[in-house]
């Protein structure tokens, strides 16, 4: 077995690589549905009843891949600490094991934290290919923590021709640190950065927003924004949560989710839609998954007034798999890590 530590994986680890890996898996999915096996995940709350911890979530996730020739077994270990950020920690906290289903040999054991943040961001930077204007120039980044890193590095790869980002986040200083720490680790993308006190200024004239938020009402109003913009929208993971409005959602020529079981347990902004008595929106007005976008059974005109598309990620450990997947083949391959005999 090998053990592949943060550093390892981020230097073997790229968004192009991500993206291409998960576009992979999901173009197997559409011609052998059965090659690709993922349970519901397992999600138990922690600190629920605690008045000096924030509740988080351990969370399960397995998958099983079969590609053609083998089968591995990939299985993601998470823990979601919303404090961490005090203790200068990430919020989200994981592992991953990759086996071989053959001989049942532990082939590698992954940090996990960086996978999970550069899969997150690969999901919306494959959704930005298919659904943002190719001529994209201003993009907002709204929720400066952890996971939106890898989000603007997602969509700046898919679309280099954005020249202008604007950071929105409650905490005005965490935006700003943002900003210093994306110009020094990415010092590829060349882009203005205007930090902005209001979020309705941050938005007004995106072209694609992310959102990475812990909130739990909209926020923002679709006519705060243009009326083709994009969203990507990954926070908002609890059905108690919600970061999209309703009144964006409704407005939305096309919803697309990661995976859509998943989603409805999970996808908050969604979930509180369907079930608002003032909302037009409901499942059935679901236009289709990622997997249908990349397998071409749902098409956007780009080129056309394709209005706003909005995208919402859950997450599923098939995803986590195809990047773990291909980083253990390679380690492998490779000699990285640190080898372990068991």
């Amino acid at each position: 077995m090998r053990i592949l530590d943060m550093q390892t994986v981020k230097e073997q680890l790229t968004m192009s690589m991500a993206i291409d890996a998960i576009e992979a898996l999901l173009k197997v999915q559409g011609a052998h549905p059965t090659w690709v096996k993922t349970p519901e995940r397992l999600v138990i709350p922690t600190f629920e009843e605690s008045s000096t911890k924030s509740s988080g979530s351990h969370l399960s996730m397995p998958a099983v891949v079969f590609d053609g020739a083998n089968e591995f077994a990939v299985v993601k270990l998470v823990n979601i600490c919303p404090d961490n950020p005090k203790r200068d920690k990430p919020t989200t906290v994981a592992n991953i094991t990759v086996s071989d289903n053959e001989t049942g040999e532990m082939l590698a054991f992954l940090d996990g934290i960086y996978i999970t943040q550069v899969r997150t961001a690969a999901l919306s930077g494959i959704a930005t290919k298919y659904l943002a204007n190719p001529d994209s120039r201003v993009a907002a980044v709204v929720g400066t923590g952890g996971m939106a890193y890898e989000q603007l590095n997602a969509i700046l790869t898919v679309r280099p021709n954005i020249q202008q980002v604007n950071l929105w986040n409650r905490t005005i200083k965490t935006a700003h640190q943002f900003q210093d720490k994306f110009e020094k680790d990415y010092p590829q993308w060349h882009v203005d950065f205007k930090v902005c006190d209001d979020i309705g200024v941050a938005i007004k004239d995106a072209d694609i927003i992310n959102l990475a938020t812990r909130a739990t009402t909209g926020l923002f109003e679709a006519a705060q924004i243009k009326a083709d913009a994009h969203i990507n929208a990954v926070g908002a993971y609890q059905a108690s949560m919600k970061e999209v409005s309703n009144s964006v959602i409704e407005a939305s020529s096309a919803v697309i989710i990661d995976d859509a079981g998943g989603g409805f347990h999970e996808a908050g902004d969604l979930i509180q839609a369907h079930e608002d008595d003032d909302s037009t929106w409901s499942w059935d007005k679901l236009t289709g998954t990622l997997s249908d976008l990349v397998n071409e059974k749902v098409s956007i005109d780009l080129n056309a007034d394709k209005g706003i598309t909005l995208f919402k990620s859950v997450g599923a450990a098939s995803f986590d798999a195809a990047v773990a997947l291909k980083i253990a083949q390679k380690a492998k391959k490779e000699s990285l890590g640190q080898f372990v005999e068991l």
